[in-house]
């Protein structure tokens, strides 16, 4: 909160101006959106990040937290409203709102005192909102991300992005779901994966004949892939692998399953290079890098509040000034 607080206010930022033909001056200023409301699940340190993106950017924040983390949530909201009266800012601006299920549809239909809705968590959780909300709505998407490993690829160097991508931090909506490799190389890519990833005891989901390669390199977590074990957004030490033949069929099942969060290729060829990042259509592709740098104090971009899969009106990391 302290690196949010030290942040250049954002409102009232004068974004261009000019005169026109008949005399008239116009100017385009930044502005906050207003009442923001914030539904989201387990993890309370929400509370902190949204209550102080929203203060930072003149903003009334509206916290909806998950049953599980209600009390921690309400001591939270109590030590910032505690501050907000000690700087002689009204408390109101940081509200937690009751986080019974049978109060969402209320808080989705408050269109006259809630100007937009960001939802945080899981695929059913987005889909619940955009299904019943009034309010406008931000999508900060569920991550299911991919990672392909193209024929070209280091493989040393793929290992390596594959495992940053999957066990730095499996709970986030960055990590790695899914591991596309390349047929040509997948022997000898696997092999050298498969003891990484035991490191961790990641478990996989394979299809078929990934499932062969790992069941020689007695991988000890295996099981074979269900159809639903792909566009699956694990959250945990757990991925599918698939194997593909070419660029192209990895193109088709990325769009096929993607959530449209992070993608990433890992490739020495500087045609599919331009080709999967001119086809994949997600908030951010990444090549010969891991999935798990999509984030705003990453990208030097400052704190953001979630990363949007949406194109309107924002896609990509929802920032101060997105």
């Amino acid at each position: 909160m302290v690196d949010v607080s030290n942040l250049e206010d954002p409102t009232n930022k004068i974004l261009s101006e000019k005169t026109i033909e008949n005399g008239l001056f116009i100017q385009k200023r930044t502005v906050p959106l207003g009442v923001v409301g914030v539904i989201y699940e387990s993890r309370p340190n929400v509370t902190l990040d949204v209550a102080a993106l929203c203060i930072r950017s003149g903003n009334v924040c509206l916290l909806r937290g998950g049953q599980d983390a209600y009390h921690t949530n309400l001591f939270v909201v109590s030590l910032i409203q505690q501050v907000l009266a000690e700087k002689n800012l009204d408390v109101n601006i940081v509200q937690q709102l009751p986080a019974e299920r049978k109060y969402i549809l209320d808080i989705l239909t408050a269109e006259k005192y809630i100007d937009v809705i960001i939802p945080r968590g899981s695929n059913q959780l987005i889909e619940f909102v955009r299904k019943n909300a009034l309010v406008p709505v931000i999508e900060t998407g569920a991550g299911v991300c991919h990672t392909y490993v193209e024929q070209s690829a280091r493989l040393e160097d793929a290992a390596k992005i594959v495992v940053n991508a999957k066990v730095s931090r499996p709970s986030v909506c960055n990590a790695l779901d899914t591991v596309l490799v390349d047929r040509e190389v997948a022997q000898p890519f696997l092999k050298m994966l498969a003891p990484l990833l035991a490191g961790y005891n990641v478990e996989i989901f394979a299809d078929e004949d990934s499932y062969e390669i790992l069941k020689e390199q007695n991988y000890p977590l295996i099981n074979k892939a269900e159809p639903e074990d792909f566009g699956r957004e694990f959250l945990d030490f757990k991925c599918s692998v698939k194997l593909v033949d070419s660029t192209d069929e990895a193109l088709d099942h990325i769009a096929k399953f993607s959530s449209k969060h992070s993608e990433a290729i890992i490739t020495q060829d500087a045609v599919k290079t331009e080709l999967f990042l001119n086809q994949v259509d997600a908030a951010v592709v990444y090549l010969n890098a891991s999935t798990r740098f999509t984030d705003g104090q990453v990208f030097g971009l400052g704190a953001e509040i979630g990363i949007s899969t949406q194109k309107l009106h924002a896609r990509g990391l929802l920032l101060l000034r997105n």
